[in-house]
């Protein structure tokens, strides 16, 4: 007997997030060997020096529960970032802070607004609290909207979500638009400001969004370990905002959510500025290099803050690139079919991939 009419209806219209496949089960099913990956903005230089070696001095307590109050890391962060310990919620991963959010602020009836496309998770933690979705097309240039955003706010909304720089695109908005639309929020309507990619973030006139924390306590910014210290697999994110709201955060949070490892090598990330320096720079010359190679290909793409770059490379093209041990991300479910998102790579990772695409399109010819 299925069990379909006892699951919520909410939760039955909800679609599955759809991650890639792992690249050993692509070369297995297409027979090929030594393809690349360029498609989770995963960083291509591996993780940490730092962090890496802090996990091999812990691996021996992992019999040890996690610090529940991650003390160690909240201080340091707070530390850094010039906050009180006690606004900083961690989450495996800046998700567990979004699905935080959804539980302590979002039921039936109630509304989030975000710009879409953008992440894909958007409407998976508001519909799963049966919650109403409000997802607020990009403007012409693939940016964020900000005064129809502002123009969607009414008396259910809850949350209003800002992804800067934005995922799937890589555009992002400045301090001028950003402190205005920020300004026409009500008080009592929450803020998340994702900036999973602040630190590929090139703008000279990229928001201070913890400046906002400090002037509206409902302002939430969400950061995460995964892109610019390369943990993405340790699963380690944080939220910062105003003591209530990160009260409330805690309240619904699961004990020992941040795993002992993650933790650990998080802490020791913080102070790798050689690696961040490494990083930043291998990401400014690859979106240089993709941004005008592609272009070279008759390939549209968009300005980039992050570590990947849009491109309108043509219907087909995802499947394709795959059948050249390529991959990357197909843009199908954000209802943009003409476009690929591609992950910065290695300088010979780009470079496969412009040879790649160069074939494809001379073959189409």
């Amino acid at each position: 007997m299925s069990i379909e009419r006892h699951v919520k209806p909410h939760i039955r219209k909800l679609e599955p997030y759809a991650p890639g496949k792992p690249i050993e089960e692509l070369e297995r099913e297409l027979g090929l060997s030594g393809s690349i990956k360029l498609a989770s903005n995963e960083s291509p230089l591996g993780p940490s020096p730092k962090a890496l070696a802090a996990l091999r001095k812990e691996i021996a307590n992992i019999h040890r529960y996690p610090d529940g109050a991650s003390f160690a890391l909240r201080r340091k962060l707070a530390a850094r970032l010039g906050v009180a310990g006690e606004q900083l919620v961690f989450g495996a991963g800046a998700d567990e802070v979004l699905e935080l959010l959804a539980k302590v602020l979002l039921g039936p009836g109630d509304e989030c607004v975000y710009a879409w496309p953008s992440f894909a998770m958007y409407p998976v933690v508001v519909g799963g609290m049966g919650a109403n979705a409000v997802p607020v097309p990009l403007d012409r240039d693939l940016v964020h909207d900000l005064p129809a955003m502002a123009a969607a706010v009414n008396a259910r909304t809850r949350l209003v979500i800002v992804c800067n720089p934005n995922n799937p695109t890589g555009t992002s908005v400045g301090t001028a638009a950003f402190d205005s639309f920020v300004e026409s929020l009500p008080d009592d309507v929450v803020l998340a400001v994702d900036e999973a990619y602040a630190d590929f973030a090139r703008r000279k006139d990229f928001p201070d969004s913890l400046a906002w924390v400090r002037r509206r306590p409902s302002t939430i910014v969400l950061r995460t370990f995964s892109k610019g210290a390369g943990l993405a697999g340790l699963r380690i994110g944080y939220g910062v905002a105003g003591e209530e709201l990160a009260g409330y955060l805690q309240r619904a949070r699961h004990p020992f959510n941040v795993n002992r490892l993650a933790e650990v090598a998080a802490f020791a990330a913080l102070d790798d500025t050689e690696y961040v320096e490494r990083l930043t720079r291998l990401n400014v010359s690859g979106v240089d290099y993709l941004s005008r190679e592609l272009r070279a290909l008759g390939v549209e793409v968009w300005p980039s803050d992050a570590n990947f770059v849009l491109a309108r490379a043509g219907a087909g093209v995802y499947e394709k690139l795959l059948h050249e041990g390529v991959i990357v991300r197909p843009l199908d479910g954000f209802g943009m079919p003409d476009h690929i998102r591609i992950s910065v790579g290695l300088p010979e990772d780009n470079e496969r991939l412009v040879k790649s695409l160069r074939r494809i399109r001379e073959g189409a010819r």
